[in-house]
């Protein structure tokens, strides 16, 4: 296993991620070329670019990939994991200095089905610690451990949290995949801006038993990958809820059904016409969008939705007390020697260890989590949010406008990262808050770019119309007009189009 600790600038082409099919004589030979593939490239342009989208990876995968070539669908498939997520080979951090020896020993369910069907572990991806949710002042893709993740796009832009590492390592190309987490944003956000796919499932269909928690109630796993097929591919290998058990309620399924085939002629589609944030160059984009989507067949119907201010105030009374219950629980139960076994000792931690922990923002949502102990005021909470998200939200809008799902765009360009001042996030895009409390599935997939840094669109679904929205974003996938771009590795420079674009 290779630690890595990251340094210095530079640039590299990008080199593409063949896959080897089932059946194929030389498979074999392929998934191990693609993991020494994968290995040399993080070693090459995390030592030039300076990504920090990697904290520990496996620099000898090929005996890895050897046990998983005869085993379920992915066949040797190199995937990267969020370091809030365990596995048996490397510490489980979320980032935080306090983590940096909880080594369980242990896979959470959801690797464990990884590997079951054929995925190997790579390493482990950078995040912004504690999923994010630490200070409300916050430079997203920091964390102590790994220090802060670049957008691969432009190097002194931010790749959004808190599955930065994950966002920019599909982007650099570092291997097949990633797997990151989602409260809110933490897979969409990191994907649309690093132009990936990304996929934050129904909560509850992937497991989230062994994860560094935030809420009970809105977090999940999901896949991030170059492909709406590839991110099928990757949920069908996490998705269940234990170890592997079949029975009535395993939630095994094959999410790349159809995924070739499907259309989007006919799909009557909820547009939300006014969450591009007034940003007009966002809003041009979306426009172009739209045109593909009619090119294609499909009935585009004006959906606006009111945002009511209970919806987020209680959100975040949810997120403080479930994370508080939830961290405790999870440090309790560690096996690993760790100097933490509660939120309160970490606070400590981070106030003994400030200069390492806290030079660049303090932890003012861990003090409000720790003074969150009213648990009637919770439950009040968390069924308005609920309400006002999932039946009186998502639900109400495709009823009333009798629509398969919603789109929107997923969030602007990339911000310029900054330490001392934090994240800089332009309001009022999209309504993925709304697929985040509700619980409900939410995709986004590359839209296009402004001057040159990609931006996301999301389809958003009802509760386990998981599959339905992996058929639709395939679909887009095909017929939108605008291709991804490829990463330049180096600081933003303005677009220089040509004709062709």
């Amino acid at each position: 296993m290779h630690r890595l600790l990251l340094a210095a600038f530079g640039f590299s082409t990008l080199i593409g991620t063949p896959l080897a099919a089932r059946g194929d004589p030389n498979a074999e030979r392929s998934m191990q070329d693609d993991a020494v593939t994968y290995v040399e490239r993080i070693a090459r342009i995390e030592a030039t670019a300076d990504l920090n989208a990697v904290i520990a990876y496996d620099a000898d995968p090929a005996h890895e990939v050897d046990l998983a070539l005869e085993i379920g669908p992915l066949q040797g498939r190199a995937v990267l994991v969020k370091d809030n997520i365990e596995t048996r080979e490397f510490p489980t951090t979320a980032g935080s200095l306090a983590l940096a020896d909880n080594d369980t020993g242990r896979d959470a369910p959801l690797i464990a089905r990884l590997r079951a069907n054929g995925g190997v572990v790579l390493g482990k991806t950078n995040l912004s610690e504690w999923a994010n949710f630490r200070s409300s002042d916050s430079s997203s893709g920091w964390s102590a451990v790994g220090g802060q993740t670049r957008n691969p796009h432009a190097v002194d832009r931010n790749p959004c949290g808190s599955s930065s590492g994950s966002g920019a390592a599909v982007a650099a190309g570092f291997a097949w995949a990633a797997i990151g987490t989602e409260t809110d944003g933490s897979i969409t956000c990191p994907a649309s801006v690093n132009g990936v796919v990304g996929f934050k499932p129904t909560v509850g269909l992937v497991s989230q038993q062994h994860i560094v928690p935030i809420s009970a109630s809105q977090d999940t796993a999901g896949p991030m990958a170059n492909s709406v097929a590839d991110a099928a591919l990757l949920l069908s290998a996490i998705a269940g809820s234990d170890y592997g058990e079949i029975g009535e309620g395993d939630l095994a399924f094959d999410f790349t059904t159809g995924l070739g085939e499907a259309s989007l002629d006919g799909v009557r589609i909820g547009i939300m016409r006014d969450r591009f944030g007034g940003y007009q160059p966002l809003g041009q984009i979306y426009e172009q969008a739209l045109a593909d989507l009619r090119r294609a067949g499909a009935v585009l119907v004006d959906v606006r939705h009111q945002n009511e201010p209970a919806m987020g105030r209680d959100e975040f009374t949810v997120l403080l007390y479930e994370f508080r219950e939830g961290l405790d629980a999870y440090l309790a139960g560690s096996p690993a020697d760790i100097p933490v076994r509660s939120l309160q000792d970490v606070i400590d931690y981070n106030a003994v260890h400030a200069l390492s922990e806290m030079r660049w923002f303090g932890q003012d949502i861990f003090e409000m989590a720790a003074e969150t102990t009213d648990r009637e005021a919770y439950e009040a909470a968390r069924a308005n949010s609920f309400r006002l998200a999932g039946p009186e939200g998502i639900d109400a809008m495709l009823a009333e406008h009798d629509v398969a799902f919603l789109i929107a765009p997923t969030r602007g360009p990339a911000w310029m990262t900054d330490l001392v001042n934090g994240d800089n996030f332009r309001g009022g895009i999209g309504i993925g808050n709304f697929a985040a409390i509700a619980g409900y599935p939410h995709l986004t997939v590359p839209m296009g770019h402004i001057e040159g840094l990609p931006v996301g669109l999301s389809f958003i679904g009802a509760a386990w119309d998981d599959h339905a929205i992996l058929q639709a974003g395939a679909a887009y996938e095909r017929i939108r007009s605008i291709a991804p771009l490829a990463p330049s590795f180096e600081r933003w420079e303005p677009w220089r189009p040509t004709d062709a674009d």
